[in-house]
Order: C-alpha cells, then structure tokens, then sequence
C-alpha cells in the first residue's frame, strides 16, 4: 500500500514522532529509499544525523543515528552547526559517502565534511572537513552521474554557487566544473539541488534570505560546465516557493514512467525539531521544472506513477 503525503505538515516514524527530515538527503537503493536528515532537537546546535527508510517515500521507519555527537571529534561536538546530509555511494568500493556543511554558531567557519560507512544506514565514520579548493562551504548538495561521477554542489558567499567534480572515492574534489550567479550578480544561491532529465541537468536553489522563505530558481544546461539558462522560478511567482526551501530532488524511476519530488523544508526558527516538510510532484519536460501545489498525493515506486 502506498502512503500519503501532506505537504505542509511533519512526517511521523514508526514511533509517533516527528521524524527528523530537516535538510534531507534521500537516495534509493534497490526497493528502498533511505534519508540522512538534520537531528533538530537542540535547535540548531549539532544533535546528529538520524537515518530513515521508506518504501514509498509517505511512510518513515526510523533506524537510529548515522553520524552521532562525538566530544572527542573538533566537527561533531554538540556546540557545532552540521547540516545538509547527503550521502552518495561510491560505485567502485560501494562505499557509502556523507557530505556535510559543517560550521562554527557564527558560520565562520564555512566547510565541507566527509564521512563514510559501508552500509546506507552507517554508523558512518567522520573523515575530515575542508574548505574545497580553499573556497567557502555552506549549503551543499550532491548529484552522481550516469558513468558514476560524482559532484558536489556547494554555496560560496563570495564567489557564486560551484559544482565540484569529486575524486573517484568521492572523499575530496578535484576541480569547479561551472560556477553560477544570481541573475544580479552578487553571489550564488544556496539549498542546490541537481537532477539530470532526458540529458538536460536541472539546477535548483534558493535565493539568500536567511530563515525567510523566497521563489527559489532553477536554471538548465546540457553539459555541467555550462552554459546555464536564465535562472526562472520552479513554483508560481510570489508564492516562496509555496513556503518552502529546496533540499533536494528524487527520481521514481518506475516501470511505468520516471516521477521527481521536490523536497523542501518550511523552517520554523523558533521550532525547528517540527519544521513541516513540503513535499510536491516535480513536472519535469523539455527543459522545464514546475511544481503544483497538492494538498495530498501519493507516488507509487513500482510504476513511478503520482496520483
């Protein structure tokens, strides 16, 4: 049976609980979609990464902490910010790959990190952090390729939004492949998420306007270095994005036809542990993106149709 999703509210785990999908990361592997989000019980301070897992994208089991507090670790300590979660497997080990924005309370600090596990659901082991060619790291995203290349997409408040080709073990990066602008000019946008449809890659993000929400973009190209389209607006003007901030894309890859889902986050500042997920059908055709808004739908993984 597959579940309902309601944007605009929390999801629930197997206990009843808010499932903690703030920032999330979501890839599928076989029959099953597993997530690494943001751990908010301590608001903003570092509370872990919880991992979950999922047949239909509605329905959340909990399976326990991927990356947990660690005193004895400088970037794990519970007065440090570790956000973004997202994980890649690397296809020549099979190793399990976690990227993280990590950063000081006043984000000063502005890095990348790794960690790696040999199974979806870790424990993961932290590996480093790194300022990527030496360039500031904030929000960041993930997209691995179809010959299994992998990218890292990371906000650079000084130089714009980088896509980063990673090493072949996917724990350091190579090279920018393309740095993109706001329309404006001033800096890059930020919450990126990436997708590749009918060999046209997706960008999307968000404009720079802290905890408020805004119309986030999405520009296309057909080859990573560029060039990239004029920046429009993935959701109807004025409607931020119908209150929402993009985490990350996912493709149902059915036997019926390929269906994408915007995941997005409604941050609540003053409550952050229940921050409701915003979840939609993501129409994706001809080198176009749209989301409509559905007070509930489902996505059935077998055909990958949505209803």
């Amino acid at each position: 049976m597959t579940g309902v999703i309601r944007p605009g509210t929390v999801f629930r785990d197997q206990h009843g609980d808010v499932a903690q999908l703030h920032g999330v990361g979501i890839q599928r592997f076989g029959d099953t979609y597993w997530a690494w989000g943001e751990d908010k019980a301590r608001g903003q301070l570092f509370s872990g990464v919880s991992c979950y897992r999922s047949s239909d994208l509605a329905t959340w089991e909990l399976v326990g902490q991927a990356l947990a507090v660690d005193e004895t670790v400088p970037d794990l300590r519970p007065d440090r910010i570790v956000e973004r979660p997202k994980v890649l497997r690397e296809p020549r080990s099979g190793t399990y790959v976690m990227f993280l924005h990590i950063d000081s309370q006043d984000y000063a600090d502005a890095r990348l990190g790794y960690a790696v596990a040999t199974r979806p659901e870790g424990p993961y082991a932290y590996v480093r952090s790194e300022r990527p060619l030496g360039h500031l790291s904030r929000d960041i995203g993930v997209f691995q390729d179809d010959d299994g290349a992998g990218y890292v997409m990371s906000e650079d408040r000084e130089h714009g939004l980088h896509i980063y080709r990673l090493f072949d073990d996917y724990l350091g990066v190579t090279r920018i492949v393309s740095t993109t602008l706001t329309p404006q000019g001033v800096h890059g946008y930020e919450s990126p998420a990436l997708v590749k449809v009918d060999r046209v890659y997706h960008l999307f993000g968000s404009d720079l306007t802290g905890w408020s929400t805004n119309d986030n973009k999405y520009a296309t190209a057909t080859d990573l270095a560029g060039p990239w389209s004029p920046w429009r607006d993935v959701a109807p003007a004025g409607s931020s994005t119908f209150d929402s901030q993009t985490s990350t894309v996912v493709t149902v890859a059915g036997r019926e036809t390929t269906s994408y889902v915007y995941v997005g986050d409604r941050w609540r500042r003053d409550d952050l542990v229940g921050s409701p997920a915003v979840w939609l059908p993501l129409t994706i055709a001809d080198g176009r993106a749209a989301l409509t808004w559905r007070d509930e739908w489902s996505v059935d993984p077998v055909s990958g149709l949505i209803t």
